[in-house]
């Protein structure tokens, strides 16, 4: 049996995120320019959303730039924005044919003008498609994200708009970048990192992890399926005891 035949489609994850982690490394080990491990991970993404959208997964999100990637080497950066202007550009037409929407979170406002305008249209003519919503988190950071939640929350309550006593959890998911994707399901990271780095620390809190030693240039649709295959095999408590859940 194949890997793809042992999974679950009735207990699919109905959102995934996946840390995207190796595209340096895996140029160096080849000795090319990092340029070219970015590069070869657009093909990886590529591969990925289909997979994920043949598989019947609700909600994709991709950690594409974070916020601390802007202290990397501008020549880098600039190599970076490049390319994803070009990725929106070329994978319209994969989004239109798999009925996929985009979606973006992070401070987009840091974006270059380019990028932004680009991202705008892809979002506009995708926004009627209902397959799978896939999310480019961009110039994110989780910690700059809930900063920013608490100082919105704050002057509503300055303001007289919500009370103290009404903030609770659903209050908090409103004012996030994600207020209209579900929690986390499952959270993958590749390359051999065992760390979060800063990414949907709110919405992860009860996800299953999976790491893999993989380069993300490397992940391929088995990858896909082994991390899904383990996380069907796990039991997802919330709290609870087995017997509660049973």
């Amino acid at each position: 049996m194949s890997l793809i035949e042992s999974i679950n489609t009735e207990k699919l994850p109905n959102h995934l995120a996946i840390i995207m982690d190796g595209n340096g490394r895996w140029a160096k080990q080849k000795g090319l320019l990092r340029s070219l491990g970015h590069e070869n991970g657009t093909k990886s993404v590529k591969k990925t959303v289909e997979a994920c959208a043949k598989l019947g997964i609700g909600n994709l999100t991709l950690y594409a730039f974070s916020t601390e990637n802007w202290s990397r080497p501008k020549l880098e950066v600039d190599t970076l924005m490049k390319l994803l202007v070009h990725s929106l550009k070329k994978e319209l037409k994969t989004l239109q044919k798999n009925n996929i929407r985009l979606n973006s979170i992070g401070n987009l406002s840091k974006l270059p003008s380019p990028i932004l305008k680009e991202l705008d249209e892809v979002i506009e003519k995708t926004k009627n498609n209902s397959r799978m919503t896939l999310t480019l988190a961009l110039s994110y950071g989780s910690r700059e994200e809930l900063l920013n939640v608490v100082k919105i929350i704050s002057d509503k309550v300055k303001n007289n708009i919500i009370s103290v006593e009404a903030i609770n959890e659903s209050i908090i998911n409103q004012h996030l970048y994600t207020r209209n994707l579900p929690d986390v399901d499952l959270l993958i990271r590749t390359s051999g990192e065992h760390r979060i780095s800063n990414f949907l620390l709110w919405q992860i809190a009860y996800s299953e992890l999976f790491f893999t030693e993989v380069l993300w240039p490397d992940f391929t649709e088995e990858n896909l399926y082994e991390a899904i295959i383990s996380y069907q095999k796990r039991e997802r408590r919330f709290g609870k005891t087995s017997e509660q859940i049973k």
